[in-house]
């Protein structure tokens, strides 16, 4: 007898496709995230569940899916599910992690590039019928080559940054709470503090995941010590980023602009935001590529049917699961 399977969104087919070959599948026929009694209602039964980062799967939807063995996480973070409250239910978590590192780095990049030339500030002007010929004044940025980048976060992503930051001669700094040795050989980077990191970079990407650490970690505070020439990039996690202070300190100039793809309140827009031209704002893109989500899309099934088949999957969130089994 097949295995029953609810996806809570549909994914691409080639995830999909790997499901149904084995599984009895049910997807979200919705192009929406579903609300929280359709996804009780939703996981209810199943011996599987694929879902996704906009899902918060907590001990209440954990309890409605009483007999699961996996929660498949289409997606490489993993904070929108109670580990913890999954393993003292017995309940597998998994994720896709390394898949989307070099489509996330050049993400980064087109923001830093966009916001830094106002790429999207003169496409509007120029759509606008505005543009009446050059002028030597007309739509300033920032220089790119040769400036300095500060990394906050030096895994995989971080370090993918970087590397292509080498291609502009950069000078690059990272704060890391482990030393990157790969980066410092490489790059010539330079570990520092944060404050050091803030005070000295003229363009900071944050790459560190969301938690009780990181929450807030760009504040009132942080941004007031970055340069007046400075911009911030995000393509990590929203809650990082505190918006109310982000927005004055765009709306006041204590930085020059910021390009954001995640958002603290996701997929709610902070009040202020979208009135501001030094801010380019993206719609949690940074893993849109073709490539990337049939990627995601198969690592993602391929865990959840490695735990339904009784093998360990390749990227088990919570192996302490197994130890208890």
């Amino acid at each position: 007898m097949k295995k029953k399977v609810f996806v809570t969104r549909a994914i691409p087919d080639a995830g999909l496709e790997i499901l149904e070959k084995e599984c009895d599948l049910e997807v979200n026929p919705h192009d929406r995230v579903l609300d929280r009694s359709e996804l009780l209602c939703g996981v209810a039964g199943r011996d599987g569940v694929l879902c996704l980062l906009t899902d918060t799967v907590d001990a209440e939807v954990l309890a409605a899916a009483r007999g699961a063995k996996v929660f498949a996480n289409y997606a490489v973070g993993f904070n929108n599910i109670d580990v913890a409250a999954a393993t003292k239910c017995g309940i597998l978590v998994t994720n896709t992690p390394g898949v989307l590192t070099d489509a996330t780095a050049d993400m980064t990049w087109a923001l830093l590039m966009a916001i830094a030339r106002r790429v999207v500030e003169s496409d509007r002007f120029t759509r606008d019928g505005r543009f009446d010929g050059w002028a030597p004044k007309m739509f300033i940025g920032g220089d790119v080559t040769g400036r300095t980048l500060g990394l906050i976060g030096a895994g995989r992503i971080g370090s993918a940054v970087a590397a292509r930051a080498a291609g502009f001669n950069m000078r690059i700094l990272y704060y890391n709470r482990s030393r990157n040795a790969e980066l410092e050989s490489k790059y010539a980077a330079k570990w520092c503090h944060l404050n050091e990191l803030l005070e000295t970079s003229d363009y900071v990407s944050l790459h560190v995941p969301a938690s009780a650490e990181t929450k807030h970690l760009i504040n009132a505070d942080t941004l007031r010590r970055m340069k007046k020439k400075a911009y911030l990039i995000n393509t990590a996690r929203g809650p990082i980023v505190d918006e109310k202070a982000l927005v004055v300190a765009l709306k006041e100039g204590w930085i020059a602009g910021a390009g954001l793809d995640v958002y603290e309140y996701e997929p709610k827009i902070e009040a202020g935001l979208m009135d501001l031209p030094n801010v380019i704002l993206c719609p949690h893109i940074a893993s849109a590529t073709e490539q990337t989500r049939d990627k995601m899309a198969t690592m993602a099934a391929t865990n959840l049917l490695y735990v339904l088949r009784g093998e360990v999957p390749p990227n088990l969130v919570n192996p302490e699961v197994l130890k208890a089994q």
